[in-house]
C-alpha cells in the first residue's frame, strides 16, 4: 500500500510508539452497535473454534457495560477447557486472520480491525484464556448492576484519555487499582457465579 509515494510499514515492522499513534486511545457515547457486533463475532468465533473445547464465549470490557463512553472497540472472552492445550486453539484464531497480540502463561490476546491505515470499521480484541480466568466477567456484572460505579469508571476513563492517548500501556496501568477493587467487590457479591 502506497502513503504519498511512500511504502506504508506492515504493523509488525512498527515500533510501539508508532502503532500508539496510529491506534491512539479514543472514547465514544456508547453505542448500541456494540451488542450487534459482538453477536456477530460470537458466531464467526463458534463456527471458527467448532472442534476446540470452547466452555463459554462472553462480551467484556467497557463496550458490555451499559451507558457508559467506551474506546469503539469490541472485547470478547473465550474460555476453554483446561485440560485441553490452550496453544492449539491459538493457532485456529491466527488461521481465522486474528492477529495474535500477546503470550503469557494461559492467556493470549488477538486483535481484529488494526490496519496500516488505521482502525477498520469493526474492532475487536479477544482474549483466550482456560474457564475460570475471568474476573472481567465479574466487573462487567458489578458495574451494570452499579450504574453510579459505572459512571466513576467512565469518569476515571475521560480523564485518562487526553493525558493517556498515545500510551495505551500507561492508560491501562492507570485504571488497575479501580478494576481490582470492584472486582474483588464483584467477586464477593457474586461468589460463585463463574
Amino acid at each position: 500500500m502506497f502513503d504519498g509515494g511512500i511504502m506504508a510499514k506492515e504493523l509488525s515492522e512498527m515500533t510501539l510508539e508508532e502503532l500508539w499513534e496510529l491506534f491512539p486511545i479514543f472514547l465514544v457515547e456508547h453505542n448500541d452497535k456494540w451488542d450487534k457486533n459482538y453477536k456477530e463475532i460470537e458466531i464467526l468465533l463458534k463456527n471458527a473454534l467448532f472442534h476446540c473445547p470452547v466452555e463459554r464465549i462472553s462480551h467484556i470490557g467497557s463496550t458490555a457495560i451499559d451507558g457508559i463512553w467506551a474506546k469503539d472497540i469490541v472485547d470478547v472472552l473465550i474460555e476453554v477447557s483446561r485440560d485441553f492445550d490452550i496453544e492449539k486453539t491459538a493457532k485456529v484464531m491466527e488461521r481465522n486472520g486474528f492477529i495474535r497480540m500477546s503470550t503469557e502463561e494461559g492467556r493470549i490476546s488477538f486483535n481484529c480491525g488494526y490496519t496500516k491505515e488505521g482502525f477498520a470499521d469493526k474492532v475487536f480484541h479477544v482474549h483466550l484464556r482456560y474457564i475460570g480466568d475471568n474476573d472481567e466477567l465479574y466487573f462487567r456484572d458489578y458495574l451494570n448492576d452499579h450504574a453510579q460505579i459505572a459512571k466513576q469508571y467512565e469518569a476515571l476513563k475521560m480523564q485518562l484519555w487526553k493525558q493517556f492517548e498515545h500510551n495505551r500501556d500507561a492508560y491501562t496501568d492507570a485504571k488497575t487499582e479501580f478494576v481490582k477493587k470492584w472486582t474483588a467487590e464483584a467477586k464477593k457479591v457474586y461468589a460463585g457465579r463463574y
